[in-house]
């Protein structure tokens, strides 16, 4: 939206104005009449001052103009000022204020039965919070404005509110409702011939598409969006498609083609004396020339945006200038300038309340702190920035605007640097307590739905001295910064280390006998963190690169995937003496017997369970569960409870497609055994295994056991899914919507990981937190797809364990894969060892 178009806004809002006497007394009456044409005056000069760019002038015009409808009760006239002032805020960037005043224009419109006003009303409460990031309530405020747009039969604001849907869901990451929602928008505007809603139409699903990293069709998308603007000589609409396409292109890298794209954005801009946008677009021109390396260009482009955000007094552009002359600065490693352009962005987002800006730039002087080889200050910003991404999560405010999506990518490397330079201070508490925010983190940038809780509210613990130090970072000079740097690290030196060590309450709940194993794969080296009950935390040095282990990890995956080979022992030792020996003394002086594992990123790929000390398996000395987040779990004993299993089994013949997936004829073997050994089990089958139909069970049972395809690929989360007999699926990000606060288990036994090429592994962790939040205790996966008969052969004696009664999960899982290990038949772990538990497994 641009001032232009509140203009046009207002100008309509002030047309529907009416002078309505409120009383037959003809005295009162004249005075009511001189007061609401008082009002009138104020209205319009607050509008032609909010033309003039007299912002503050015209918010005490219609203050004035408020107060005058307020006292002769004139409610109509006061819903339309407040309309002007919700307007006015959003514009201004402040939509907090905003909101508040299309919530008042709200309540008067639902008073007065004005349904085109409360209609309007609830579509302009849905923008302010799309851009607070509270993506729910503008959902359900848009839905309400749509229901009011279709009673009216005003298919034209229908179409933009349906549209306006779709930006919603798309912020949620829940990409596909978001391309149906435009989709319904384009045949909306197209049924009514609206080609300037059918341009937007299109242009939103290219930036859903964009999203989701298909930047050719979201090419094509802006192409046709721009061919409707030059159609209609829409010169706005023409600068946002180029933009669109300049930033399509920068996301292929194809940074040449992006210049000459806003280059074009830039003249129409220009033309238009669109100022805001101009001043955009020269912030995009200048990142398209800091990734060409042509850093005086950049500074150009970048120095111009600062000077049209002067001119128009526009401190969100301002920001952006600033953080963008910092950002080529750091590159010319001229830091001394660097840090003042970082310190006046920091400024500016503070004084906007932007919580996500404020721990950009901190990241940003944390990356800066390092590189002068200044460690105690770069921990020092880099954890006010992770504990500002902590606080803001608990209310789940996410990133909408697109100059915050490359923070939000390197968001993850702030948690592993911090952790990194703690661990090298001997800070190991702090670090571990990183590291597992690191999960969260990755989570996030993931499926977009992590609250968060009380416990990662609170981030890391910002040590005395660091609080003295951390309100001076705004005004620190870059000459006295060594110095600083210094003092503080001898400050914290003086603090005990059974202090700085100390272990949050919460973490002390952890059953004797249970440990944590966090691994830390960086680019030199892999660091082990070992946490078990009353005692500090430890952690182990590996020398190895990140391309070496990926390397073995590769090599010990392809071995346990074949079933055939005779050599899988041989990665299986070297990764054992990777990941356990540098901690065996350990594990056995506090007597562990199970391990709570939070594999990073490939690791998530392989079990620990096949990891081989030359004579045992690691699976048969200690029971194995892959934790989300120890700061997400709940270690409080669990009541036990008597099995009562709700199964689907997939079925199909043999060497035949199902639904584009290979039929499982053994499934259907695996439930009916359940069937028969637990006597108030429930199976479905094949058709009968419907979503629908499992969806309507869930409250009886416990156990949800799920004997069908499902794969976990990286990408996106509507990459991974479930898939039911009758062919229907769920999608990944759609699991935390079941209610199943009843099931302690999900067990999913056909589902395979990493089909196609391996990522960071996020796609795992994100279903063991689907089924968390769904409010399941735990689950059981598998890595890839083991045989019908394997399969089968395992969760008999998984069932047959769980038969014994009052044993933990993890536990029956390792009895099962034990049993299998001594077989004749399935003692390669291709068989046992894909399989994992997921959840605290207690």
């Amino acid at each position: 939206m641009n001032k232009g178009f509140s203009a046009i806004a207002l100008t309509t809002l002030l047309s529907c104005l009416s002078v309505q006497a409120l009383s037959s007394d003809r005295l009162w009456a004249q005075a009511s009449t001189d007061h609401k044409a008082e009002a009138e005056r104020l209205l319009n000069q607050g509008l032609e001052q909010y033309r003039n760019n007299q912002t503050q002038a015209a918010f005490q015009s219609w203050q004035k103009t408020l107060q005058i409808y307020r006292e002769i009760k004139d409610r109509e006239g006061e819903g339309k000022v407040l309309n002007n002032l919700g307007i006015a805020y959003y514009m201004l960037g402040q939509y907090t204020k905003s909101v508040d005043f299309f919530q008042q224009r709200l309540a008067i419109a639902r008073e007065l039965k004005e349904r085109r006003g409360e209609a309007n009303a609830l579509d302009s409460l849905g923008l302010n919070y799309i851009l607070l990031g509270q993506y729910e309530k503008a959902i359900a405020f848009y839905q309400q404005a749509v229901e009011i747009f279709r009673e009216l039969n005003d298919r034209k604001n229908e179409g933009n509110a349906v549209g306006n849907l779709g930006i919603a869901y798309r912020e949620m990451g829940k990409y596909q409702q978001a391309i149906n929602f435009h989709q319904q928008q384009l045949i909306i505007t197209r049924e009514i011939k609206d080609r300037a809603g059918e341009g937007r139409a299109l242009g939103g699903l290219g930036i859903v598409y964009r999203e989701l990293g298909q930047y050719q069709k979201a090419i094509t998308f802006y192409e046709q969006d721009l061919a409707i603007a030059r159609e209609f000589k829409d010169l706005n609409g023409q600068g946002r498609a180029f933009n669109n396409l300049g930033i399509a292109y920068s996301n292929l890298l194809k940074y040449k083609e992006a210049v000459t794209f806003y280059q074009q954005a830039l003249e129409i801009f220009r033309d238009i004396e669109n100022r805001k946008e101009e001043g955009s677009t020269l912030g995009n021109l200048g990142i398209a020339y800091r990734e060409l390396g042509q850093y005086q260009k950049a500074l150009t482009f970048h120095q111009q945006q600062l000077a049209i955000a002067y001119a128009i007094k526009d401190r969100v552009t301002e920001g952006k200038a600033v953080g963008g002359l910092g950002i080529v600065y750091n590159k010319l490693r001229q830091y001394e300038k660097a840090i003042p352009f970082y310190q006046r962005d920091l400024a500016i987002t503070i004084e906007l309340g932007d919580r996500q800006g404020e721990g950009r730039v901190l990241n940003n002087l944390g990356v800066i702190f390092a590189d002068l080889n200044q460690p105690t200050l770069s921990i020092l910003a880099y954890k006010q920035s992770v504990n500002i991404q902590e606080s803001i999560r608990k209310n789940l405010r996410g990133l909408s605007k697109e100059e915050q999506k490359s923070f939000l990518d390197t968001v993850a490397r702030t948690y592993r640097h911090l952790a990194s330079l703690l661990l090298a201070q001997g800070r190991v508490m702090e670090a571990l307590q990183v590291l597992d925010l690191l999960k969260v983190q990755e989570l996030e940038d993931y499926l977009k739905n992590v609250k968060g809780n009380d416990r990662t509210a609170q981030g890391v613990k910002l040590l005395e001295p660091e609080k003295v130090i951390g309100s001076q970072l705004p005004l620190l000079k870059f000459e006295d910064s060594l110095e600083i740097n210094l003092q503080l690290a001898n400050q914290i030196r003086q603090i005990p280390m059974s202090e700085i060590n100390k272990i949050p309450d919460y973490l002390q709940q952890i059953p004797q006998s249970t440990v944590l194993l966090y691994p830390l794969i960086l680019s030199d080296r892999l660091e082990l963190i070992l946490f078990s009950p009353n005692s500090p935390p430890l952690n182990y040095t590996v020398k190895i690169s990140q391309q070496e282990l990926e390397a073995l990890i590769n090599n010990y995956r392809a071995g346990l995937l074949d079933p055939t080979s005779e050599d899988y022992k041989d990665s299986a030792i070297v990764l054992y003496d990777l990941l356990i020996k540098p901690i065996e003394a350990k594990l056995i002086q506090v007597k562990a017997q199970t391990i709570l594992y939070a594999p990073d990123r490939q690791m998530r790929y392989v079990p620990i369970a096949a990891l081989y000390d030359g004579k045992k398996w690691l699976i048969e000395k200690y029971q194995i569960s892959n934790l989300i987040a120890y700061s997400l779990s709940d270690f409080s004993p669990q009541p036990k409870t008597q099995p009562n299993i709700l199964a689907g089994a997939f079925g199909g013949k043999a060497g035949e497609k199902k639904f584009g997936q290979s039929g499982l004829p053994a499934t259907l073997r695996e439930v009916q055994a359940i069937a028969n050994s637990f006597q108030n089990s429930v199976t479905l089958t094949e058709e009968r295994f419907s979503r629908q139909a499992i969806e309507s069970k869930f409250q009886d049972h416990n156990i949800l056991h799920l004997a069908s395809h499902a794969e976990f690929n990286t990408g996106i989360p509507d990459n991974s899914f479930i898939i039911f007999g009758n062919g229907d699926k769920i999608l990944l990000n759609e699991i935390s919507d079941w209610q199943i606060p009843n099931i302690d288990l999900i067990i999913l036994s056909a589902c395979q990981t990493g089909i196609g090429k391996l990522g960071d592994g996020v796609e795992v962790l994100g279903f063991g937190y689907q089924v968390q939040k769904a409010g399941a205790k735990s689950a059981i996966a598998s890595l890839w797809k083991v045989d019908d008969a394997g399969t089968q052969a395992l969760m008999e004696a998984f069932y047959g364990e769980l038969q014994k009664g009052n044993v933990p999960i993890a536990e029956v899982l390792q009895r099962a894969q034990v049993s299998l290990i001594k077989s004749p038949n399935y003692k390669h772990p291709f068989y046992w060892s894909a399989f994992f538990a997921i959840g605290n497994g207690l």
